[in-house]
């Protein structure tokens, strides 16, 4: 088998996978008709866009500390049906409210929220139960066929969201059916996570009821000084840099005024280099801090010249050089945590990740909203990309050097020999 797929050679991961990239279509094909309704029934609020956005994504820093806990002392395999069925049911009911003609803007903030939530306890627990599906050697390249996965279904959810809102009409209600068919894909991964063969999964020792369970994960953390420049490089690129979906929709609707189709588009476009920055990851067996702080920098920067772009064409054009970047920072930067984590303080130190990851975006995309909505859309491009690249190089000279490389051979040489026990 060829060594980007080799982890498809477990035959538990292939069935995971299989079911989330039908659950990732439809998120995809969600988040640009969930967009759409919000610019649909606020008049086309770059702001609404934004709060919308930041309320999805700030139980991601209220409740995932909570939540790793949680995926480290439940079974993750039971934990990931249960909030598959918590994320289909805001989906179902905005789905319904859209295609009836009642939904407003209030309607999508408080299910935003809730979906949030649901998000917030399946994130640790579906990128820990990785390490549970396959041998130690395979994980960074599941880990990378994950995010190629996830990118595969970027690359088709965005257009086919964007043609099926064109074809029902293009208003409200026509969103409304293509949010219904994100809620029905939530049976795919429920579906396979049944199917699993319990004989092949290697689950983690459960962490014993008690106090002191995070700040144990903290500590862990700050004991780390590779893993506190890789959470510091990913904290500035998931508030500022990684906002794609109101970006897209604030240049595609206000700079070069084209409709949902286009604006879908931009989606698949971006997510050709995604997915090319995620298999070109797969194939790599060792992720290295050097290569977060590289694909940051390189991300910012590109992202500061997509926002010169003079035209729709160009504009389309980068977007598969920073979804190329993009994955190769974050790919690079999941891959590498959860290799060199402990087993019993994986579940942990991924909700912390995520935590910083996505915890800014409720700060970070209202503030990027606005920007756009009182100076324009490519000042979120402008302020987004050079605070990444800025910020990405700072973490680095400031946290890294000697102190951190020497942290992180020791820490790979630790996941070597706990491979080998």
């Amino acid at each position: 088998m060829s060594p980007t797929f080799r982890a498809l050679s477990s035959s538990n991961y292939r069935r995971y996978a299989a079911g989330g990239v039908v659950s990732n279509t439809g998120t995809w094909m969600q988040r640009v008709a969930q967009d759409w309704l919000v610019l649909a029934v606020s008049g086309g609020s770059g702001a609404a866009i934004g709060i919308t956005t930041g309320l999805q994504f700030l139980p991601f820093l209220l409740v995932m500390p909570l939540a790793g806990v949680v995926a480290d002392r439940l079974p993750k395999r039971r934990l990931l049906q249960l909030t598959n069925v918590a994320m289909a049911l805001p989906a179902l009911v905005l789905g319904l409210l859209a295609v009836t003609g009642a939904a407003q803007t209030w309607h999508v903030y408080v299910l935003a929220l809730i979906l949030g939530i649901s998000s917030a306890f399946d994130a640790p627990a579906r990128q820990s139960f990785v390490s549970e599906l396959v041998t130690p050697e395979l994980l960074p390249n599941a880990v990378s066929l994950n995010s190629a996965s996830f990118n595969a279904a970027r690359l088709v959810g965005p257009g086919l969201a964007g043609l099926l809102i064109a074809l029902l009409g293009g208003d409200a209600r026509a969103t409304g059916w293509v949010i219904l068919l994100n809620a029905l894909s939530y049976a795919a991964p429920i579906w396979s996570l049944a199917r699993l063969d319990p004989r092949l999964l290697a689950p983690a020792k459960p962490v014993a009821r008690g106090p002191g369970a995070l700040r144990e994960g903290v500590r862990y953390v700050r004991g780390r000084p590779d893993l506190v420049v890789v959470l510091a490089i990913v904290f500035v690129a998931g508030t500022f840099g990684l906002n794609f979906q109101m970006t897209s929709a604030l240049m595609a609707t206000g700079v070069f005024h084209r409709g949902p189709g286009e604006y879908g588009l931009l989606g698949s476009f971006l997510a050709v280099g995604s997915l090319s920055g995620a298999l070109l990851a797969a194939r790599r067996e060792t992720p290295r801090p050097a290569l977060i702080v590289g694909g940051a920098v390189v991300f910012g920067l590109l992202e500061v010249a997509s926002g010169f772009a003079p035209s729709y064409v160009v504009f389309a054009l980068l977007t598969p050089l920073l979804g190329l970047s993009a994955l190769t920072m974050i790919t690079s930067a999941n891959a590498y945590v959860q290799v060199t984590t402990e087993a019993g303080m994986r579940g942990r130190v991924m909700a912390l990740y995520l935590t910083v990851f996505m915890g800014g975006t409720p700060f970070g995309s209202p503030l990027i909203g606005w920007l756009g909505e009182e100076f324009g859309a490519r000042w979120t491009l402008w302020l987004g990309g050079g605070v990444t690249a800025v910020g990405a190089l700072a973490a680095h000279l400031l946290l890294g050097g000697r102190r951190t490389l020497a942290a992180a051979a020791e820490s790979r040489a630790e996941a070597a020999r706990e491979a080998a026990a």
